[in-house]
């Protein structure tokens, strides 16, 4: 595949320099910069310890109510924005949708240029949550990027040529993608993929920064144990699987979708683990068992790929609790002994304390409500609730698929000693499906007719559980909250934490938030024009501290939902002390209005939900219900477009902006089915709207 370039916009020899300064990011200058003022952001979460605390303390407690906006940047994109923008010497790297990436000035806002790297839109269905990335890695003069499509791809930092691209998933079944950002460990260039929704085996791979030489791949979950396995930590594994399904047909899952951390004095590198495909764990491994190394924390060589250790937080995983979510390293005084730990809040619930020596289990304390496990024993077990596990009736499960936390960035500040999670719950009830084949599409099973292999029917019951937010100011040492800051519905984005005594967090409700990293007292807000997802970062210029975030609301609960009645293209928002800039006039005021008048026979309504819940549902929501977040919701569009439903689903104008092409898939009596529901359910819910 192509791709489009636009060139330096300034001519500016200062410029050139600067963008030329990128050649000097590597490993040495990563930790020095760490070690120092932190006034550069040259790896994705600042450092090596992704603990996103700067030593920058310019903006603080005391002034922060003087920032002010100092320009906005258009990112030109419609649906979620969740990259942490990469900044050195006042040049900023960060992705949009599509896994396009911007070279920005920072002293201006001016674009320097752009990498677009074609993915072709009408693949959007392989990946579960939108087509959005995280960012990029900087190494040595380069930017490298995971594409959606799984691609790596390297870039030139200075001219935003493609130096090289290697397919991380050629060879391999199953709809892989690619929305995580690349980390760079001692000149290799490391990812991991996505798709376990959709019934893949996970790995993480490791290439040549300079080449794009593959030097060495670690699969997550065994292959076929007929066949060698890859090394003995996959035979390791194999023992904690039920062959009698044939777990290895419908690959396993375990993507490493996310999180890679590096402690460069231990030469460990740790992998956070995805959930198992199906999610059911008795359609996965009917006999039971751990299913290693699923839901886990695993140390590798990076040097060779090698197996270290691992500990597994979610044995047996049953609720798609991925342990991909922001790994910290630091050091904390545990029982009077200094120690060197992971901190890391997956989704299922849980706060962990893990020894990152040996991998050893230290302590966890739920950061949210659960209702799956009471607990941890002393070895690091959890302690199922009786019938927690039983999938054969409808159950609330707590924290949901979304998770009590997922990938939005947590931070943690040494001076405060607190971790600052993005802490949400999103009900979803879930059940066996015990008719479940692997791509199988039928009526009723979530996503089937787009790939998706769950084995688990969703709100086959309607969840009893409420949808909230919360900024978690958390102990780790105790193990316990020390304050906490209600937000007006999950999602909301990433934290950053500074040693001005600041947390800064976007919300779900289109804000810019800072607070005191000690109390938790709301300091200053700013409007950004739509939901937030991604971490904010800090950096210097010139002598004057900047903080910068990229606002654009989407993502997998932000295609169906949000919590703002603005709309705006993806946008970089930068604030500095006594800026003065206007924001944009692009943000503009969304309005809902249900559709009507689009004639449907009551009869096909009830076809017509199964087939919208096996094709429509994780896209566009429930009609009428959600309200519509990056991807419309079908409930709110004008009749003309549901009274000519073929002509929009069946090659339609939107392929090319990612909607799936159901032509073959739906006939035209599915398709007067699904207008029925869309209708019917717009009709049903109209006369409590009007009160």
């Amino acid at each position: 595949m192509g791709a489009s370039i636009a060139q330096a916009q300034s001519t500016d020899p200062g410029t050139q320099a600067r963008l030329d300064a990128t050649k000097r990011v590597d490993s040495k200058f990563i930790r020095a910069n760490g070690a120092g003022k932190t006034a550069d952001w040259p790896s994705y979460g600042l450092d090596y310890s992704e603990a996103r605390f700067s030593k920058l303390d310019q903006v603080n407690a005391g002034n922060v109510k003087q920032l002010g906006l100092a320009w906005t940047y258009n990112l030109e994109s419609t649906r979620g924005v969740e990259a942490t923008p990469l900044v050195v010497d006042g040049i900023m790297y960060v992705t949009a949708t599509w896994s396009v990436v911007h070279a920005i000035d920072t002293r201006t806002g001016q674009k320097l240029w752009t990498f677009d790297p074609k993915v072709d839109k009408t693949k959007a269905y392989k990946g579960c949550c939108d087509a959005v990335n995280r960012g990029v890695a900087m190494y040595e003069g380069k930017i490298f990027l995971g594409a959606f499509d799984g691609r790596l791809i390297a870039i030139d930092a200075a001219t935003g040529k493609m130096v090289w691209e290697k397919n991380t998933v050629e060879g391999q079944k199953g709809n892989y993608t690619i929305t995580g950002a690349p980390r760079v460990i001692k000149g290799k260039v490391v990812i991991g993929n996505s798709g376990a929704d959709f019934g893949v085996r996970g790995f993480v791979t490791a290439y040549d920064a300079k080449t794009g030489a593959q030097k060495w791949r670690w699969f997550v979950v065994p292959g076929d144990p007929s066949k060698p396995f890859e090394d003995a930590s996959m035979a390791k594994a194999a023992k904690t699987w039920d062959p009698s399904a044939k777990y290895w047909e419908h690959g396993g899952g375990g993507t490493a979708w996310d999180s890679i951390t590096y402690d460069p004095d231990l030469n460990l590198m740790y992998v956070g683990t995805g959930n198992g495909s199906p999610w059911s764990h008795k359609a996965r491994s009917p006999k039971g068992g751990d299913n290693l190394y699923l839901a886990s924390i695993v140390a590798l060589n990076p040097d060779t790929g090698k197996y270290v250790w691992h500990y597994q937080e979610t044995p047996g995983d049953n609720w798609d609790y991925t342990s991909t979510q922001p790994m910290i390293l630091t050091d904390l005084k545990i029982d009077g002994k200094q120690r060197k730990v992971i901190l890391h809040a997956p989704k299922n619930g849980f706060f962990f304390v893990i020894d990152r020596t040996n991998g050893k289990f230290i302590s966890a304390k739920n950061f949210t409500e659960v209702n799956w496990a009471s607990g941890y024993d002393k070895n690091g077990r959890p302690i199922d609730i009786p019938g927690a596990r039983d999938g054969s009736k409808p159950r609330d499960s707590i924290p949901g698929p979304y998770g009590g936390h997922n990938w939005h960035s947590m931070s943690f500040n040494p001076q405060t000693g607190l971790a600052y999670i993005p802490q949400q719950n999103i009900p979803l009830n879930i059940m066996d499906d015990k008719t479940w084949k692997f791509n199988e599409a039928a009526p009723g099973r979530p996503q089937s007719g787009t790939g998706w292999n769950t084995a688990e029917l969703l709100n086959v019951e309607q969840p009893k559980s409420k949808p909230s937010g919360r900024l978690v100011a958390w102990d780790p040492i105790a193990q316990k909250e020390a304050w906490g800051v209600e937000h007006v519905g999950p999602g909301s984005g990433g934290t950053l934490t500074t040693a001005g005594n600041l947390v800064f967090q976007g919300t779900v409700d289109g804000r810019l938030v800072a607070y005191n990293a000690k109390t938790g007292e709301k300091l200053w807000d700013s409007p950004v024009g739509t939901g937030v997802l991604a971490a904010p970062v800090t950096y210097m210029v010139d002598g004057k501290q900047y903080v910068s975030v990229a606002v654009g609301w989407g993502g997998n609960f932000g295609m169906v939902q949000r919590y703002t009645d603005q709309q705006a293209p993806g946008t970089v928002y930068t604030f500095a002390v006594g800026g003065t800039a206007k924001v944009p006039d692009y943000v503009q005021k969304k309005v809902d209005k249900l559709v009507a008048g689009v004639k449907y026979d009551p009869a096909k309504v009830q076809a017509g939900t199964l087939l919208y819940v096996a094709n429509c549902l994780a896209c566009h929501g429930v009609p009428a219900v959600d309200r519509g977040g990056a991807i419309p919701n079908l409930a709110y569009l004008d009749a003309a477009y549901i009274e000519n439903l073929d002509k929009f689903i069946l090659k339609g104008p939107a392929t090319d902006r990612g909607m799936p092409d159901f032509t073959g898939k739906l006939s035209m009596g599915d398709i007067d089915a699904i207008k029925a529901f869309i209708q019917g359910t717009a009709d049903a819910v109209r006369p409590s709207m009007a009160k």
